[in-house]
């Protein structure tokens, strides 16, 4: 199995407490968040993997070099920001498999693959994880009806729901109207765009899930993840 990781923002929100690392590569008990996140791709049956950068790629590119946990490692660098579309964009075209997994190099997500795999081999539409969270009003929501996403809803709806895990499984070509290059939001201008016209599946993920991009997460991480 092959994925893509998105390791190429700014980080902006952890500047104050990792100002000299691109934020995948902040320490984690001790370990880059990368290599966490790397390790359990390993362990769940990946094989290879292309690596998203912009900030501070070179950091990355040194720490890892051509492979990781006997995954072959592949980079596709941004010289300009290209949003989350633009980035999955380029990084397909240096992907090999029919499909591909996605995953945010600043989550840590403990996803039930093989069950995604075989949602995939069935049907081959394209997938939204989503997990349920106590309060939505931080990420949006996304609502699933029989299995298929029906609707995306703005930041600020409160209660329990459904949000975008930040992971996907795509199809090689499912961007291929998109010019390489171009910077374009995933979530708005593809997911949101052609939510009628493509079934988009939802897949229902109960693992472990943690986004270090915000400090308080960062800190909480230092504790949940310090054993992985």
């Amino acid at each position: 199995m092959e994925a893509i990781v998105l390791a190429g923002g700014f980080g902006t929100r952890l500047r104050e407490v990792v100002p000299d690392l691109p934020k995948p590569m902040a320490p984690i008990a001790g370990r880059p968040f990368l290599e966490i996140l790397l390790s359990a791709l390993a362990r769940k049956g990946f094989t290879r993997v292309v690596l998203s950068l912009g900030f501070m790629a070179e950091k990355v590119i040194a720490h890892f070099g051509a492979s990781y946990a006997g995954m072959e490692l592949v980079y596709e660098v941004e010289h300009q920001p290209l949003g989350t579309g633009g980035a999955i964009r380029a990084a397909l075209v240096r992907c090999l498999a029919d499909h591909v997994f996605v995953f945010n190099g600043d989550t840590y997500l403990d996803l039930e693959v093989e069950d995604l795999e075989s949602l995939w081999q069935a049907s081959q539409h394209p997938v939204i994880v989503v997990r349920e969270v106590p309060d939505t009003a931080r990420f949006g929501r996304v609502e699933v009806s029989d299995g298929r996403v029906s609707a995306f809803r703005e930041k600020g709806v409160s209660g329990v729901g459904l949000i975008n895990a930040g992971c996907y499984v795509l199809p090689h070509g499912a961007l291929d109207a998109f010019p390489l290059g171009q910077n374009f939001s995933l979530e708005t201008e593809y997911l949101a765009k052609e939510l009628d016209r493509i079934h988009f599946a939802g897949f229902v993920t109960h693992g472990h899930f943690i986004d270090i991009g915000v400090p308080e997460d960062f800190a909480r991480a230092q504790i949940e993840l310090a054993d992985l």
